[in-house]
């Protein structure tokens, strides 16, 4: 995918993010707020916290986008994989804070409050909403295989899993049992930490030389070999550079025939490649 279009339909949905996450988290608020729940007005503050993140997925994805220079001959790709990374800290240590204070409501370090009405419905809407986001950031992220709108995307699928805690911990706590908030405080926790884990190792393994999946590897060989004149391949290494791949390849060619042939050959290889996996930025064949 061009890399301009990559970025407007990333900026896109980071904006449609943004004003979602902002009239959701002044509702939750107003309901805490008038519900006198302290769990609602932790969400909301989970909720307005999105922002933030969704302003670092921006500001990833127009870095990533900006052209080759000279102090960066490869691009900038890696920047979309550093915005993941915060992403994905920024998802941990929101795991962590849930945890910690449904721990502390277990062992009775926080007085527990019976909410109103409000803040049921506002747990509810919350879930609804946050898993509708979570369905079309990771759509459009699929679409243009972009790090950083999967972490934003698993960040919405955080924020409902938080809002279903608060909705079963309100719910419990009108029921007469107060406890089944913090238990499912930390349940949601554990959730939350093991997809901040999966975003923070994606983005390393892109950031690291990573190779692309076997899978991949074998489509790509296959292709090499089907060039006309390639009678053998030597070599074929793929890494990872963000969400782009770059391909060092070797293949056997006649020795006998004319250079012009034989380079013929191997532009053939190498536009094959880079046409047929559009996620190959650059291809070296020898």
């Amino acid at each position: 995918m061009d890399p301009k279009q990559h970025e407007k339909i990333a900026v896109n949905v980071s904006t449609v993010t943004i004003i979602i996450n902002l009239v959701l988290a002044g509702f939750k608020f107003v309901a805490g707020f008038v519900a006198h729940s302290g769990a609602m007005i932790s969400d909301a503050v989970h909720s307005a916290s999105d922002v933030l993140a969704t302003f670092i997925v921006i500001l990833g994805v127009k870095l990533a986008g900006r052209d080759a220079d000279r102090d960066h001959p490869y691009g900038h790709e890696r920047l979309e994989c550093v915005a993941a990374l915060i992403l994905g800290v920024i998802l941990a240590a929101t795991g962590f804070g849930i945890g910690l204070s449904g721990i502390r409501k277990i062992t009775g370090g926080e007085e527990l409050l019976i909410p109103g009405t409000l803040a049921l419905i506002a747990a509810a809407v919350s879930i609804v909403v946050k898993e509708a986001m979570f369905w079309y950031t990771w759509l459009a992220a699929k679409k243009i295989d972009s790090s950083a709108l999967k972490a934003e995307a698993w960040h919405h699928r955080s924020d409902a899993l938080s809002s279903v805690g608060s909705f079963a911990g309100i719910l419990g706590a009108r029921l007469g049992f107060p406890a089944l908030d913090p238990v499912a405080s930390v349940v949601i926790c554990l959730f939350i930490l093991k997809a901040a884990w999966d975003i923070l190792a994606d983005a390393l393994g892109k950031m690291t030389d990573h190779a692309c999946p076997p899978a991949l590897v074998q489509e790509m060989a296959e292709s090499v070999l089907s060039q006309p004149g390639v009678l053998g391949l030597d070599t074929l290494n793929t890494r990872l550079f963000g969400d782009r791949v770059y391909v060092d390849v070797e293949i056997r060619a006649d020795g006998d025939l004319p250079l012009k042939v034989t380079h013929a050959t191997a532009q053939a290889v190498h536009d094959a490649l880079e046409s047929q996996f559009p996620q190959v930025k650059h291809c070296m064949v020898h």
